[in-house]
């Protein structure tokens, strides 16, 4: 055989043998041939999905927030006149249309099931705040499997099972958004090494607790995470740490308190870089995972929450967390002695 025959077909099976299965199926991104390209935004409600659907009213969580006033519709967003890039971000909190808009700039798909997010002011603050039950709720509320005694969900209520749901009802309702390469082969579940978890405040925190339980591609916390006397952040995670990045304003209650430092410390993002102000920086912020802003809110806490989804200052900084390659980081850096983590003794 001629010699560069063979380095070609030894190239080739090395590749072959290199690739599992699972990694062809996740680098598999479909295109689009939409003869009509446009942005598409879609909504639907949970218990038309999914006739199992529950109330839950001792949680706040509700199907409707009075008669004949929906209280679980969700939504979701996907831009094919964009190169898509294989990525579900489900989202956790209130929908954002703006918001969403970037995410399908950016090509990616995006929906908001409707989940459990109300329940924190409705339990007990002596049982909740015990050290370790807070981080069970979450897991409850996006499994709908029992983990908590506080609450009590079955998986057609959890946020996993909603998401399932709303994808398949978008595959066949929306063909041309190829939602369908999201779903298991079966249809039974979603490719979740597809998925990246997203929210703000609680949201963010939820997303955190889920993503150390169920391993997904990315994890984008905005204005979190908290559930600072618990320490589940500090779990062995089934997503792998790099995966995860996170941005707050300074002068956001959460990041005064040092609770999203906290979180962060625990969730290992250290190893991955230093605090980077994005403030006059641009992408890729040292490949860090800790994003952090001082821009003008008129010193206030509470518009400081949520000015990093708000707004349009920070369009490179949101395509920089859902789209920075997770293989590229920066460099380890000391453990920040000016963050408190034992905020019991504060």
């Amino acid at each position: 055989m001629p010699l560069n025959l063979f380095a070609i077909l030894t190239a080739a099976f090395a590749v072959a043998v290199s690739v599992t299965p699972v990694e062809v199926i996740a680098q598999s991104v479909p295109s689009f041939n939409d003869p009509q390209p446009q942005q598409y935004r879609l909504t639907a409600r949970a218990s038309e999905l999914d006739p199992r659907c529950q109330s839950h009213p001792e949680i706040g969580f509700v199907l409707e927030s009075k008669p004949g006033v929906p209280a679980d519709i969700e939504h979701a967003s996907v831009d094919t006149r964009v190169k898509p890039r294989g990525k579900l971000v489900i989202w956790l909190m209130g929908h954002n249309q703006r918001f969403f808009e970037h995410l399908a700039s950016y090509g990616l798909h995006a929906i908001q099931p409707h989940y459990a997010n109300r329940w924190f002011s409705k339990i007990d603050g002596e049982k909740r705040d015990d050290g370790t039950s807070l981080g069970n709720v979450r897991l409850e509320a996006a499994t709908g499997e029992d983990h908590s005694p506080l609450i009590h969900l079955a998986k057609p209520d959890g946020l996993a099972q909603r998401s399932i749901q709303m994808v398949k009802w978008l595959a066949e309702t929306d063909p041309e958004g190829k939602w369908g390469q999201f779903l298991s082969d079966d249809r039974s579940d979603l490719r979740w090494d597809k998925v990246i978890l997203s929210g703000i405040s609680h949201g963010s925190t939820t997303s955190a607790r889920f993503a150390k339980h169920q391993k997904v591609a990315r994890v984008v916390m905005f204005s979190g995470p908290r559930d600072q006397y618990e320490t589940w952040h500090g779990f062995p995670s089934a997503t792998p740490e790099n995966r995860y990045f996170g941005f707050t304003h300074v002068l956001d209650a959460g990041w005064v308190g040092d609770h999203y430092c906290r979180s962060w410390q625990m969730l290992g993002l250290a190893e991955f870089g230093p605090l980077v102000n994005v403030d006059g920086a641009s992408a890729p912020y040292g490949n860090s995972r800790r994003l952090i802003t001082n821009s003008d809110v008129d010193n206030d806490s509470g518009r400081a929450h949520g000015v990093v989804i708000s707004g349009a200052a920070w369009p490179d900084v949101w395509r920089y967390l859902f789209t920075h390659p997770v293989e590229e980081t920066g460099d380890p850096v000391p453990f920040d002695e000016d963050c408190t983590m034992d905020l019991r003794a504060k």
